[in-house]
């Protein structure tokens, strides 16, 4: 079985809107507006941090949330909507 290392799909772009103060990921035609921790995850798919790495990533900077449970879960979705690769 072969790492996944996530990354932002073609035409996919992460963006930090400064007026709301949020995080923005810009699709073709789309806008989803990111709640939470999700910007700083979708900052860790980079193509070279694997799924593992970035639980780590993340455990280390939130050590009181659920991060290994969560984390895969909303990668995994992420993916299923064709926003990663």
């Amino acid at each position: 079985m072969t790492r996944w290392c996530p990354e932002l799909a073609p035409g996919v772009h992460l963006r930090h809107d400064r007026v709301r103060d949020t995080d923005l990921l810009l699709l073709p035609e789309r806008v989803v507006v990111l709640e939470g921790s999700a910007g700083d995850v979708l900052r860790l798919c980079d193509g070279r941090h694997d799924v593992p790495a970035i639980v780590a990533e993340l455990s280390r900077r939130y050590p009181d949330a659920p991060v290994s449970a969560e984390v895969p879960e909303f990668l995994g979705r992420i993916r299923d909507e064709g926003w990663l690769r």
